[in-house]
C-alpha cells in the first residue's frame, strides 16, 4: 500500500522527527544592574602597561582597576580613559578580563555598546586563549570582535590573528562595516562561534565571516581552544594614534549596556 506524501508528512509531524530548532542558551551575563566596581565574580583587569612595548602597541595609557576608570552606574559599564599622569604614562584607562572567570568557545556572544570619539581613542572588544598551547602571539590565535578608532569614527573592525593570518606580515582576516553613529548610540556587536567559521556582526547583520580552510591546521585555526573576554579603551599606540592624540577631547568613554554568551 502507497502513503501520499500528505500522509508520510504528517505521521513524520506527529512522531516528532520534525522538531523545531532549540533557541540559544544563555550561559553567562553581566547585564550592568548594579551600582560600583564591576562584580569581581565575573571580572579582572589587566593592569599596568603590559609586555612588550605597551600591550604590543605603543599604547600611551596605564590601566589601573580605579572606579575612575572602570565603574557601573545607571545600569552601564563604563570604562574612561583620563588625561593624567601615572606610572611614566600620560592617560589612565582600564582593561577588564574574563580571564580566570569565565571562558568558552563555539558559542554566541553580544555586546551591547556604545564607542568611545576623538583622535586618539581605540575602544576593543576581543578575545584571547587561556592557555596559549600553540605558541606566543599570533600564533596562540586573537579574535577581535569588535575594534574601532576614534580617528575613523564610523568604521568598525572585526579581525582574527593567527600564525599564518595577522597584521604583522599583512595577511589578517579583517571585515570592515559602516556604523556611522558608533559613537553616539548602542549598538549589539557579536560573535557567532562555531567550529569552522567565525561570524562578526553588528546589529544581527553578518559583516565578516572567516572560515577554516580544509588546508588550515592549528597555525590558521587555532580556535578550537577555551578563550576569555577582553573590553578596553586604550589611548593612541600604533593604530589608535596614528593620526594623533587630541589632547583636548579628554576624558572619553566606552559604554557597554550588557554582555550575554549564549551555547
Amino acid at each position: 500500500m502507497r502513503l501520499s506524501l500528505a500522509l508520510i508528512f504528517c505521521l513524520v509531524v506527529a512522531t516528532g522527527f520534525m522538531t523545531k530548532p532549540k533557541s540559544p542558551k544563555l550561559i553567562w551575563s553581566d547585564e550592568f544592574e548594579y551600582t560600583g566596581l564591576p562584580d569581581s565574580t565575573k571580572w579582572t583587569y589587566d593592569l599596568g602597561t603590559g609586555p612588550p612595548e605597551d600591550w604590543g602597541n605603543q599604547e600611551l595609557e596605564y590601566y589601573t582597576r580605579n572606579a575612575k576608570n572602570a565603574r557601573v552606574e545607571n545600569g552601564k559599564l563604563i570604562i574612561e580613559a583620563h588625561q593624567e599622569p601615572l606610572g611614566g604614562k600620560n592617560f589612565t584607562s582600564a582593561r577588564l578580563v574574563t580571564r580566570g572567570k569565565a571562558d568558552w568557545k563555539n558559542v554566541r556572544i553580544d555586546i551591547r555598546a556604545r564607542l568611545a570619539s576623538g583622535r586618539g581613542a581605540w575602544s576593543a572588544i576581543w578575545m584571547m586563549p587561556v592557555v596559549k598551547q600553540y605558541g606566543e602571539w599570533p600564533a596562540c590565535g586573537e579574535i577581535d570582535i569588535m575594534e574601532h578608532v576614534g580617528f575613523n569614527p564610523q568604521q568598525v573592525h572585526g579581525t582574527i590573528h593567527t600564525q599564518l593570518y595577522n597584521h604583522l606580515i599583512g595577511t589578517q582576516k579583517e571585515g570592515i562595516i559602516q556604523v556611522p553613529d558608533a559613537t553616539d548610540v548602542f549598538h549589539v556587536y557579536s560573535l557567532d562561534w562555531k567550529p569552522d567559521r567565525l561570524d562578526f556582526l553588528v546589529d544581527g547583520k553578518i559583516f565578516q565571516t572567516v572560515t577554516k580552510a580544509e588546508s588550515d591546521d592549528f597555525r590558521g585555526w587555532p580556535f578550537d581552544q577555551q578563550f576569555y573576554l577582553v573590553m578596553n579603551l586604550a589611548v593612541g599606540g600604533g593604530w589608535g594614534g596614528r593620526q594623533g592624540v587630541d589632547t583636548s577631547i579628554w576624558p572619553r568613554q566606552m559604554e557597554v549596556d550588557y554582555v550575554r554568551v549564549y551555547r
